[in-house]
Order: structure tokens, then C-alpha cells, then sequence
């Protein structure tokens, strides 16, 4: 600055306006390109910082994504396993008691009831704050957005699952059979239990239209189980994707 004051003086005092002019010109073009390469850096700079946060951002998405794959992959399977069990208990419908084998009684009595509990904090610390301003995909966006919809979708059925079990189901099957049945046959110490306590009926509880109802219901919801995780599979396997695509080295 000390230099470009001595020259402006020399102009001033040498009398030469137009080569002041021209000087003091170029000193601010200087000055405003300076200017522009500090705004740049600094630009450049935030841009930077951000890229950092949002590839952070894909990281916990992907990772939250990847365990929720797994256990839609549990869900999938334990829940096609359930339809049919209650399939095969809707064909003991009507059978004699002496028909009713022991392999039946063990599908009859075992409810298998599992809650599903899907993960979406990472997802919902994304969409609740600002983070969300920071990934620049529109489609991404999109996804992410979309994404708590369909989990409550599915935890709504679950949700219907376990009132039928608990509530329906549960009772019902307490009221006609022994819970001693669940108990191991080789284990000798339930052994009086097994030969005292109160036999089951069956037959009783297969004729019964509140079992019968509870029944069909909860196939009707395991079907509409299955139908959205294999949906919510789908869109987390093509979330899961397009953040691995972002990552891209990082992973």
C-alpha cells in the first residue's frame, strides 16, 4: 500500500491527470479482483464444508439403510413362514379330534408374533433439521423424504398384527387349551403337569367363530405385511444405491 501511495503522488505531482487516472483505475480493478478471488476461496471454501457434512450425512443414511434391509429381510421371511402356518391351521378347520396330529397342535399353538422395529433416526435428524438443505440430488431428496411414510405403513399393519395376537388370538387360545402343551415332552420335571393338569380341546377351539375370525384376519394382515415390506425392500435397496453411487470412493 506504502508503494502504490508514492506512485500516486509521483503522478499528482508530475501534473500527468490522465496517467493518474489511468493508474488510480487499475489500482481499483486490482483492488475489486482481489476482492473477487478472496469471495471465490471463501466460496470455494463453504462448498467444501458442506460436501464434507453431506457426504456424513450418506454415511449414517447408508448405514441406518443397510440394517433396515436386514431385518425387512427377517421380517420377509419370518412373515412368509407365518402365512403358512395359518394356511395349514385353516385346513385342521373342521377335522376330528383324532385327525388333529401332534405336528398340527404345535403349528396351532405356537402364534409366533415377532414386532418389527425399523430404524429411522439418522433419516429423521436429516428431515427435522436444515441437513436436508445440504444434499444437493432433487431425487434423493425425494426419496428420503418419502421414506417415513412407507415405514409407518408397515408398523400400522404390524400394529393391527399384534392387537389380533394379543388380544384375539391370545385369549381365545387360553381359554380352549392347556399352555402345558408348549412345555418341552422330553423334560422329565414337567412330566405331573403333563399328566395332571387340564387337557386341551382342540376341536373346540377350531369350531370356534371368534378363533376362526381372529384367524383369517391375521392372515389378511400378514399378507398386507408382506406385500408393504416387499415394497419398503425395494425402496430402501434403491435409496441404499443411489447414496453408495454419492459416496462413491468413501466406501
Amino acid at each position: 500500500m506504502t508503494v502504490f501511495r508514492k506512485i500516486r503522488k509521483k503522478l499528482l505531482d508530475s501534473g500527468k491527470l490522465k496517467g493518474y487516472i489511468t493508474y488510480a483505475l487499475g489500482e481499483i480493478f486490482l483492488i475489486v479482483i482481489g476482492i473477487l478471488i478472496a469471495w471465490k476461496i471463501n466460496d470455494l471454501n463453504e462448498i467444501r464444508k458442506n460436501r464434507i457434512v453431506e457426504l456424513k450425512i450418506y454415511e449414517s443414511l447408508y448405514d441406518e439403510l443397510n440394517t433396515n434391509l436386514k431385518i425387512l429381510n427377517t421380517t420377509i421371511d419370518h412373515y412368509s413362514d407365518t402365512s403358512k402356518r395359518l394356511e395349514a391351521t385353516m385346513n385342521y378347520i373342521g377335522l376330528p379330534p383324532s385327525e388333529i396330529t401332534e405336528g398340527a397342535k404345535d403349528t396351532i399353538i405356537h402364534i409366533n408374533y415377532s414386532e418389527t422395529n425399523l430404524l429411522e433416526g439418522a433419516l429423521n435428524s436429516v428431515i427435522s433439521t436444515t441437513k436436508l438443505e445440504l444434499i444437493e440430488s432433487d431425487s434423493l431428496k425425494g426419496l428420503i423424504t418419502n421414506y417415513p411414510a412407507e415405514i409407518q405403513k408397515l408398523e400400522s399393519i404390524d400394529a393391527k398384527i399384534k392387537e389380533i395376537v394379543l388380544d384375539r388370538l391370545q385369549p381365545v387360545l387360553e381359554r380352549h387349551l392347556a399352555l402345558k402343551d408348549m412345555l418341552s415332552k422330553d423334560n422329565p420335571r414337567y412330566s405331573r403337569i403333563r399328566t395332571f393338569g387340564k387337557s386341551s380341546n382342540y376341536g373346540n377351539l377350531l369350531n370356534s367363530k371368534e378363533y376362526q375370525n381372529s384367524l383369517v384376519d391375521r392372515l389378511i394382515q400378514t399378507q398386507n405385511l408382506l406385500t408393504s415390506a416387499k415394497k419398503l425392500r425395494n425402496r430402501t435397496q434403491v435409496m441404499s444405491l443411489r447414496l453408495k453411487q454419492e459416496l462413491g470412493y468413501t466406501l
